[in-house]
């Protein structure tokens, strides 16, 4: 299987563009963006890539990230979402916008990528995977600008820790991980640590490595 392709950008076509590699044209389907880095390099372009083979077809994806191409292969996990549409999702949102846009389940953001609409935008959204991979990718720094959703029934009188654990269950984990992490997070942080430092906090130890 090819992972990668080195050589010059030969020409644009619809869906993706041709990379020449010593004398041979590899015709490759990629995002937007991906596109306009290629377009943007002067000289040499590298390429990872993702070999798709069918019994009528062999076709070569191409990402200009490790990052965009990780965020593909989870959206192809997702029913009815296949390879191109995770390119039509990755053309209008950028890794750490999708990242967000899942985390905190705004479905009018994703929902809103044309082409893609509402109930393909649930999917996403509500795919336990997806909320992982976006968690994974939502650092301490940057959750401070995704809505985390409150939970149900988790009010000021049950505390910051309910509160916390409410909001990492909406994002997908289970309650046993979820309270263990807030409760170490806790411990780190104090008793009196705001709700927005325990998630993020928690999302660090949550967090794939």
């Amino acid at each position: 299987m090819i992972g990668r392709l080195t050589g010059r950008l030969d020409g644009v076509v619809e869906g993706g563009c041709i990379i020449d590699v010593n004398g041979v044209g590899y015709l490759i389907a990629c995002s937007a963006k991906t596109l306009s880095r290629l377009q943007s390099a002067d000289g040499v372009v590298k390429v990872l890539v993702e070999t798709q083979v069918r019994q009528d077809a062999i076709t070569l994806f191409g990402f200009a990230t490790e990052d965009e191409r990780g965020a593909f292969l989870a959206l192809t996990e997702v029913k009815t979402i296949g390879p191109q549409k995770a390119l039509i999702v990755l053309s209008d949102l950028a890794v750490g916008e999708l990242a967000h846009a899942i985390a905190a389940k705004d479905r009018k953001r994703v929902g809103g990528i044309k082409g893609i609409g509402p109930t393909t935008a649930n999917r996403i959204v509500d795919e336990p995977a997806m909320q992982k991979w976006a968690t994974g990718r939502v650092t301490p720094d940057d959750s401070g600008g995704v809505v985390l959703p409150a939970g149900n029934g988790a009010g000021a009188e049950a505390g910051v820790g309910a509160d916390a654990i409410s909001a990492l269950l909406n994002l997908g984990w289970r309650r046993p991980e979820a309270a263990a992490a807030v409760a170490r997070a806790m411990q780190r942080l104090g008793a009196e640590a705001a709700l927005g430092a325990v998630i993020r906090d928690s999302l660090r130890e949550l967090a794939p490595r």
